[in-house]
């Protein structure tokens, strides 16, 4: 018969290689698109709320609190209070894309298996399927399980990715601020520093997310509590699986975002009005 597995136990310390290879033998390809649905519905109000909200804390600043100037500090509060607001705003989706992308359906009969890991009683039939139930679980609260490590991990990561974005252009002469080429360096290299920075904390954010899908009952009660559980339990080493794959699909990311804002930025003259309206505003 076919069992329901978590992904967690079954491709631990085996590499970015066999792990694709070994979704692709015991799911398919569907299985390397497992929570896509969840994410692409997600990343869509994200990233307007992200970039969208950013212009507007940034704005606000200069106009309130002109002794901060225009410089690196806005662009690190700024981006430190939008990451939170798009976090807070799309989290439940989050939510259930990590919970289907956890979550194992192999495809092969299970006696003889090599997966190494445990059945588990929770699966989930979809997007819909995952709200129903965690609702019904934990109502509003349950929705939002893991979103304290989430907006500890997202303000300083947000805050940072903006900050060095912003601050690695300013050093590069005018007459070359304009390169696609030079802002897709500038964002990847916003991304490797936010994600090295913040990792461990979006580890934790994961644990609690699929804590139900998990063998042990093992529950932590808040951000420090899940560091300090998983060090304990697993090695400090595990506050960092995954990195290596994280900079592989996050870092091109924040790099085609920020060069798309920019882009967008300069058809739409945005920049440029708000310091005028700021400054003039003073």
């Amino acid at each position: 018969m076919n069992g329901q597995r978590t992904r967690t136990e079954g491709f631990r310390s085996i590499g970015v290689y066999q792990s694709l290879k070994k979704v692709l033998n015991h799911e398919g390809v569907q299985g390397l698109y497992k929570g896509n649905g969840a994410s692409v519905l997600r990343i869509v109000p994200y990233a307007a709320l992200h970039y969208m909200t950013y212009e507007q804390y940034r704005y606000r600043l200069w106009e309130n609190c002109p002794s901060l100037g225009t410089g690196p500090i806005v662009d690190l509060l700024a981006g430190s209070a939008a990451g939170g607001t798009a976090v807070l705003c799309t989290y439940p989706l989050d939510l259930a894309r990590t919970k289907l992308a956890y979550q194992v359906v192999d495809k092969r009969p299970t006696v003889g298996s090599n997966m190494g890991s445990i059945c588990s009683s929770t699966s989930y039939n979809g997007i819909r399927d995952v709200f129903s139930r965690v609702y019904s679980e934990g109502g509003i609260r349950g929705l939002y399980r893991g979103v304290g490590p989430t907006l500890a991990g997202i303000l300083p990561y947000a805050g940072l990715k903006f900050y060095i974005y912003e601050e690695l252009k300013r050093r590069v002469p005018e007459e070359h601020q304009k390169s696609i080429l030079l802002r897709l360096s500038c964002g990847a290299m916003a991304g490797v520093v936010g994600q090295t920075f913040t990792y461990p904390l979006d580890v934790v954010r994961r644990q609690m997310q699929v804590e139900n899908l998990q063998p042990s009952n093992v529950r932590y009660r808040n951000t420090l509590d899940g560091l300090k559980g998983i060090m304990r339990n697993q090695g400090w080493r595990q506050l960092f699986a995954g990195l290596s794959i994280n900079y592989i699909k996050v870092v091109p990311s924040v790099a085609i975002g920020f060069t798309a804002y920019d882009i967008m930025k300069s058809w739409l003259n945005i920049s440029s009005q708000q310091r005028r309206r700021a400054i003039s505003g003073r």
